[in-house]
């Protein structure tokens, strides 16, 4: 065995971390993580050892330094969460990380769609150990992209949803795995709202956000994809948003099998799926699906498997109700926070003076309990909107008895039936520092957007 145990535990007791038994990763034991993939801020390793200890494991570690408030929340934030004891007491940043998911987006989402993972201590020489091998294992164009933080004290020891248990494939059967950003599935009715901005009320923020990426060059063409076609509660249209993820992946859809990538890829998205990527993918699917060998039958299956999967499980209804909580939109919470830091609104510096009296006026005259509810509500609602949702698949035999974990569904285009999971990750605890540049982001497209309208005489961005 590469790596030296002495038996770790960790709980929390009246807001107090007690450490149980220790556990010791030495910078041997690196060599049995490797890479699977990273965000903007944490990167993720997959377990590819034989301990039972870590099988059926993935690491989530950061991979920038955060020049925020290392040591916990700041005065503010303890305002917010003042609720949650453990969490306002707590001293080190990635621990309070995990403490927000499970005392705040587990109880929200529900118990069977959230697993907070357990904090691992973790050395700076494994750091640096995993760090040379990540360098050698991740994508060339991440190259001059920044790698592990060595300076962290934990790491996030999770469930490896990409597989089912154990870290093995049972009984010999493939375990197909999609990865969905699903990102804001409502359109805000906030009467915070500025007259000049009233377009949000009708058009998806994803929508009018591709427009800005186009612009930037972020993107290379507009995605078909609509939040609120997979969020409308419709399985036609739960169809359509998953038929137009897979036809325009960018950033929001990846494939896995077997805990591999096989489809898609974020941040290094496929912008258009060619005949060739969908012909590999129809070769991958081979193994999975019983269809006939005619073109493009294997993605149409997958795309119904993840369509009724998403229909029957309800599990992103939760996750709406979860987004839903922001009922004031960026242009009118960003008015509590400026109150709450004490500072002058920047918001209202930029409004005419006769809106100031109107609605932007009263919200800083509320009580500050109400700012605080505010704020916490956007908070949590950015949280949800940003996440990922994962659903996994494996074909079971008719007849067999099922585990009472995981949902049941048949295929009748395929005469197969199938368990599924869902699970939501990367719930990440939110600075609220990032208000200033939710609300900047937020002009910024909504200037890009109307620009476009005005260029095109009102035509909507698909006709780009």
């Amino acid at each position: 065995m590469l790596w030296t145990i002495r038996f770790c535990q960790y709980y929390v007791l009246l807001g107090v971390w007690v450490q149980m038994e220790e556990i010791v990763l030495e910078t041997k034991d690196a060599v049995d993580w490797s890479y699977r993939g990273e965000g903007v801020v944490n990167l993720v390793l997959a377990y590819t050892g034989s301990s039972p200890t870590f099988m059926g494991k993935v690491m989530r570690t950061k991979k920038i330094r955060n020049t925020g408030n290392e040591n916990g929340l700041t005065t503010q934030e303890k305002l917010i969460w003042g609720d949650i004891k453990d969490l306002v007491s707590c001293q080190n940043k990635e621990i309070a990380e995990y403490l927000f998911v499970k005392h705040v987006m587990k109880p929200l989402l529900g118990y069977k769609y959230v697993n907070a993972g357990i904090p691992l201590p973790v050395k700076k020489e494994f750091l640096e150990s995993v760090k040379t091998i990540v360098t050698s294992q991740r994508h060339s164009w991440r190259a001059n992209e920044v790698s592990v933080d060595t300076n962290r004290s934990f790491a996030l020891l999770m469930d490896d949803f990409t597989i089912f248990s154990h870290g093995q494939i049972e009984d010999h059967k493939p375990c197909l795995t999609v990865e969905i950003k699903p990102k804001c599935g409502f359109l805000s009715s906030s009467s915070f709202i500025a007259e000049e901005n009233v377009i949000k009320k009708s058009i998806s923020r994803f929508e009018m956000y591709q427009v800005l990426k186009l612009r930037e060059n972020k993107i290379s063409q507009i995605s078909e994809y609509d939040p609120l076609d997979l969020f409308s509660g419709s399985k036609d249209r739960i169809h359509k948003a998953i038929k137009a993820l897979y036809s325009t992946p960018q950033n929001s859809l990846q494939v896995f099998l077997n805990g591999s990538l096989v489809f898609g890829g974020f941040r290094g998205g496929i912008c258009k799926t060619t005949p060739k990527l969908e012909l590999a993918f129809e070769h991958i699917l081979k193994e999975f699906f019983k269809t006939e060998d005619d073109s493009g039958a294997r993605a149409n299956t997958f795309i119904e498997l993840v369509t009724e999967t998403v229909y029957a499980s309800g599990a992103l209804d939760q996750l709406l109700d979860v987004q839903k909580l922001d009922k004031y939109n960026i242009e009118g919470a960003i008015h509590a926070y400026y109150d709450l830091v004490d500072k002058p609104c920047k918001a209202c510096q930029e409004l005419e003076s006769s809106k100031l009296s109107n609605q932007f006026g009263s919200m800083h005259s509320i009580p500050q309990d109400e700012k605080v509810n505010i704020l916490k509500d956007f908070l949590i609602s950015s949280t949800a909107t940003d996440c990922s949702v994962m659903i996994s698949f494996r074909p079971t035999e008719t007849g067999l008895s099922r585990s009472s974990s995981h949902g049941n569904l048949r295929l009748e285009s395929t005469k197969q039936e199938f368990e599924y999971k869902v699970h939501f990750i990367d719930l990440d605890l939110r600075p609220l520092k990032r208000m200033e540049a939710y609300y900047e982001l937020d002009k910024k497209i909504m200037k890009t957007y109307l620009e476009m309208l005005k260029k095109n005489k009102g035509d909507q961005p698909r006709c780009l």
